[in-house]
């Protein structure tokens, strides 16, 4: 397995645990929140795929975006499999760009995000995408346990 793959890999494998966790969800719980300021469970699912969204196109363009008008910004959001279905383009289309990658892309190209703080090489931009939503995984299975309701395996 090269280092391509091993991204691949580990995005796939980051995104069917978090639609493991996404799905056990009770559709009546997906406004709830641990407190007033936190993001309730369908604001941190729909944080996360917008974000994939997001560096998708940061990534193309090897470097933060100026004005990024968010396609899920005036959507409501109705139930997760529509939500989930509404993603599915912006997810092929990102999977499908990072298996275009050769090995030494990941190291040569630079993703620009100075604006923020960094500059990172592609891998490690490709990385924290999939550490981006690992986090939010572990702040949900927090949610279910806070709220009460019977957490997913998802160490198989």
């Amino acid at each position: 397995m090269n280092s391509v793959d091993a991204i691949v890999w580990n995005l796939e494998e980051v995104r069917r645990r978090s639609l493991m966790i996404w799905e056990s969800i009770p559709a009546e719980y997906l406004d709830w929140r641990p407190d007033r300021e936190a993001m309730s469970v369908k604001e941190m699912i729909r944080h996360v795929l917008d974000s994939e969204h997001y560096y998708h196109l940061a990534i193309l363009n090897q470097g933060s975006l100026a004005d990024y008008e968010s396609p899920y910004e005036k959507r409501t959001f109705t139930t997760l499999k529509e939500e989930l279905s509404f993603s599915d383009s912006y997810r092929k289309g990102f999977m499908d760009t990072v298996k275009s990658y050769s090995q030494e892309d990941l190291s040569n190209i630079k993703i620009d995000r100075s604006d923020v703080g960094y500059i990172r090489p592609l891998g490690d931009m490709l990385l924290r995408v999939a550490y981006h939503e690992a986090v939010h995984a572990g702040q949900l299975l927090d949610y279910l346990r806070t709220a009460g309701i019977k957490r997913p395996k998802v160490w198989d």
